[in-house]
């Protein structure tokens, strides 16, 4: 993969046979809607991730959406959330009827700043909502100790920490509920999909109740007992046989992104224009891609599509979105390194060669810049 004539992917899913065969036996069942499939697939999430409940749902960001209003956020209720993410977080908060509140971030993590967090906590503060962006962890003892303080809920953001562990514990698993998604740019994907882990029975039978129609158990879609107002987030088992077939490659694909880390690590030793956001893969963290803040970004990225490498640019801050703008004054961090924050190439299908042939095109882009 390391000719110019052929793209070194930033991202690429990969599915194959394994999946085709399961979604062929779901077919052959004549049953595509969430059923013993889907059940199935929760389980096997919920062992891998060591959590004792976990509730399959369409997307990351109903995961989010389900989590918050399970713990009963709604309208009135701040919650807070970095304002470096994928929008989806700030989305599904307003989704309850809740505000975000967004946080500036730590400049050597791109993720939730306690100290900030801290002040901006008020009498309406009712949820956090930290996210392990590219599968770091947040600094989520510190949070979930001010939020324990206050009697304030946690619902972390993991949609790109699947497996990723901290202090011997999967990312997700610290707060009250843990979000995840499977979309297709991620180790494990549904197509669409997401996933709520919790440790609460009584949550994890209230999520069941939110994601479909207000019935705790799958019901017939006749004379069924609607316990609360719901709605329809279910994910089927067409998906979630493509899910399966996923979490039998996930322990490889760790760790796989964990030995990309270290190749780029190595490779990019002494290129003081490039810095590469850390990752304690020998703690068990396991980068869902690589980030780095980069000079002169864009022409780098520009410099590497020439190449045929992929990059994929950072996230604008959410507060810089029509929805959420607030002065740049108030999100400094944010605000100075995102326009040269970057994903390096990622994708699974790349090797020890190809990630060299990255680093190899960085150093040229750096030494021959005028």
């Amino acid at each position: 993969m390391t000719s110019t004539t052929t793209t070194i992917p930033w991202w690429r899913p990969e599915v194959g046979d394994e999946e085709r065969d399961e979604v062929v036996r779901v077919v052959a069942s004549n049953y595509l809607n969430e059923g013993e499939v889907t059940a199935e697939f929760e389980r096997q999430c919920a062992d891998r991730l060591g959590a004792r409940y976990a509730v399959a749902t369409t997307s990351g960001t109903s995961a989010i959406f389900l989590a918050l209003a399970g713990l009963g956020v709604g309208a009135g209720d701040e919650v807070i959330v970095p304002d470096v993410t994928f929008i989806a977080t700030a989305n599904a908060v307003t989704l309850t009827g809740a505000t975000p509140v967004l946080v500036d971030v730590d400049p050597d993590t791109l993720m939730l700043d306690p100290a900030a967090t801290e002040r901006v906590m008020t009498p309406r503060t009712r949820a956090i909502v930290p996210v392990h962006v590219s599968g770091r962890a947040a600094a989520i003892e510190r949070i979930v100790g001010l939020a324990d303080a206050r009697g304030i809920h946690v619902v972390e953001d993991a949609a790109e920490a699947l497996q990723s562990r901290h202090a011997g514990r999967c990312l997700g698993t610290f707060g009250k509920a843990g979000c995840f998604s499977f979309s297709p740019n991620k180790t494990v994907t549904t197509g669409q999909g997401g996933l709520v882990v919790v440790a609460d029975e009584a949550l994890a039978i209230r999520l069941r109740e939110l994601k479909d129609q207000g019935r705790p158990v799958r019901g017939t879609g006749g004379n069924d007992v609607h316990a609360a107002v719901g709605y329809n987030f279910k994910l089927t088992n067409l998906q979630a046989a493509v899910g399966i077939a996923q979490l039998r490659k996930l322990e490889a694909r760790v760790a796989h992104q964990r030995d990309v880390y270290r190749w780029y690590a190595a490779g990019l030793a002494g290129v003081g224009q490039i810095r590469l956001f850390r990752f304690d893969v020998d703690g068990g963290e396991s980068p869902q891609w690589i980030d780095a803040i980069a000079e002169d970004r864009d022409r780098l990225v520009a410099h590497l599509e020439r190449a045929g490498i992929q990059c994929r640019p950072f996230w604008f801050p959410i507060h810089t979105q029509q929805p959420y703008r607030r002065p740049d004054a108030e999100f400094p961090v944010s605000s100075r390194l995102l326009p040269n924050a970057v994903w390096l190439p990622s994708a699974l299908q790349l090797g020890q060669s190809d990630i060299n042939f990255v680093c190899q095109e960085i150093r040229h882009f750096y030494t021959s810049r005028t």
